[in-house]
């Protein structure tokens, strides 16, 4: 009994050193990944252009990402600008979008998915390019950010974990960042 102690002990510190957390005696470790790093990640697609029909250019600008913590989810402001034969000019505007996010183990990603497109609006376009550009919006967001990785876990993240018997398992939005449960890993 007191080996046991003494491991469980050594693992908690091992953790904390490793810089998983250990909120309370019986709780499994997590790890908590920065609404910085998020954005780090995410911002390594963009900028990206998308073509409509050869008549419209959108451009959409790395988004700005922030957390949703009361529906578990990140949402994502992008910069757009629009132009094109059809359009005459360049406008500028705004797209935004949230999603919710799922652990892929074969490549140790953290993956955005069941996305909800929310707006997308071009200052001074008028009504009838608007709501054409605007109907290509859910399609868009899915182009954009359906699976996009905004987190990988490094081997070295999941050393510990992994000696312990453990695996990624919730995945839950707070005020600090996303914060990744280890649970018991699966039998396989």
């Amino acid at each position: 009994m007191q080996r046991r102690l003494v491991f469980h002990i050594g693992a908690c510190g091992l953790l904390a050193a490793a810089g998983l957390a250990v909120p309370a005696a019986h709780a499994q470790p997590n790890y908590t990944v920065s609404l910085a790093q998020l954005q780090q990640a995410v911002a390594q697609r963009f900028p990206m252009n998308y073509p409509l029909g050869g008549l419209v250019d959108l451009s959409l600008q790395a988004p700005v990402l922030r957390l949703m913590p009361e529906v578990n989810r990140l949402g994502a402001t992008m910069a757009v600008d629009a132009g094109g034969l059809a359009l005459g000019q360049r406008y500028p505007g705004s797209f935004d979008v949230d999603f919710a996010l799922r652990y892929e183990a074969g490549d140790k990603s953290i993956r955005a998915h069941q996305l909800h497109f929310n707006s997308l609006r071009l200052a001074g376009l008028p009504p009838g390019p608007s709501a054409l550009i605007e109907a290509y919006g859910n399609s868009l967001a899915q182009q954009a950010l359906l699976e996009v990785v905004v987190h990988r876990l490094r081997p070295q993240d999941l050393a510990l974990a992994d000696t312990m018997g453990l695996e990624p398992g919730a995945l839950t939005v707070t005020d600090r960042g996303l914060v990744i449960a280890f649970v018991n890993k699966a039998a396989q």
